[in-house]
């Protein structure tokens, strides 16, 4: 196993996506408010962090791969203090896009001890404007061009960043370059990821994706409604990721469901891109998707034990690799 983790470090891994703020205001709650029956958070702390596709792109550079970011920000003071953050992170601001008319979006946690108290949303999810969406498949194609690429990324969270003419184009570029394609989907352009990979919905996307009536609770119902996605897609795999459940993967020859560990959970915020990180980058080393599923499930269940937004530790997912 330390092999293939040994690989990592010559990895070139694009991320595609919306990239964001996780603010942070660290607290404690020991009152009630005389205004409404609401606590009120006495703030000692605050925090900036990458989120989003760039939190994708932080887990992609703990592994020990090198990540570049796709993506689009607004010409505003959150956006300069993303770039400040990446830039203080050691991660390329080569595929940051500035688009005047446009928010960076911002998602702020108040969090008071342990309890994730409120999260406040400042954004858009407008699609980008033809012309800024062009530019940035253009920037890609260059990216694509001038690297040495080992997987793309698709982290969809639904900001606009990612539409279905630039996956047609960014899968086309990627089968012409032998170029691996992993996919974090989100409602909107769900069923426009045809041809990729991987594609990793959780359980409620799946459902909302597939407009399916069942809650999927069975293991049956669960595992043809991804391989029925998995044909209409034209994909390789279909990975699930079920929460509490594990993980499930099937391909057009097989399927396996890897049962979650136990776990002191904390926080399951940014799980997934942690899940999807892992996965690219364990797919590119060459280990196959079904070892490559066991260990991002281990690397989920890992990030949950803290609080906030982490990204993962190798060391410590290779230790648990290498027991399981």
């Amino acid at each position: 196993m330390k092999g293939f983790f040994d690989r990592f470090d010559k990895l070139n891994i694009l991320i595609i996506g919306d990239v964001m703020i996780d603010a942070y205001m660290w607290g404690t709650a020991d009152r009630i408010s005389p205004e409404a029956p609401v606590p009120v958070v006495s703030v000692y702390k605050r925090e900036n962090r990458l989120g989003g596709a760039a939190n994708v792109a932080l887990n992609v550079q703990a592994l020990g791969a090198t990540p570049i970011i796709c993506s689009a920000i607004g010409m505003d003071l959150h956006g300069d203090t993303l770039l400040n953050i990446m830039k203080d992170t050691g991660l390329s601001t080569e595929g940051i896009i500035a688009v005047e008319s446009r928010p960076t979006t911002v998602k702020t946690r108040v969090i008071a001890g342990d309890h994730h108290m409120l999260r406040i949303d400042s954004e858009t999810d407008s699609l980008l404007p033809e012309l800024v969406s062009n530019a940035l498949v253009k920037r890609i194609e260059s990216i694509i061009d001038n690297k040495d690429i080992n997987a793309i990324i698709f982290e969809d969270y639904d900001k606009g960043v990612i539409s279905q003419t630039l996956i047609k184009k960014v899968v086309l570029m990627s089968r012409q370059k032998g170029i691996l394609t992993v996919v974090d989907p989100k409602k909107r352009n769900f069923l426009y990821y045809e041809g990729v990979t991987l594609f990793k919905p959780n359980l409620k996307e799946l459902r909302e994706g597939i407009n399916s009536s069942s809650t999927l609770s069975k293991d049956e119902d669960l595992e043809k409604a991804a391989q029925d996605l998995r044909t209409r897609l034209q994909a390789d795999y279909v990975m699930t990721t079920l929460s509490e459940r594990g993980i499930f993967i099937g391909s057009k020859d097989d399927s396996k469901f890897y049962p979650a560990h136990i776990r002191n959970i904390a926080d399951v915020s940014g799980a997934g891109d942690t899940v999807i990180a892992t996965t690219a980058v364990c797919m590119a080393s060459g280990l196959d998707a079904f070892t490559t599923s066991a260990i991002a499930n281990l690397a989920g269940g890992l990030v949950c034990e803290h609080v906030g937004v982490v990204s993962i530790n190798r060391c410590r997912l290779l230790q648990e690799a290498t027991k399981l």
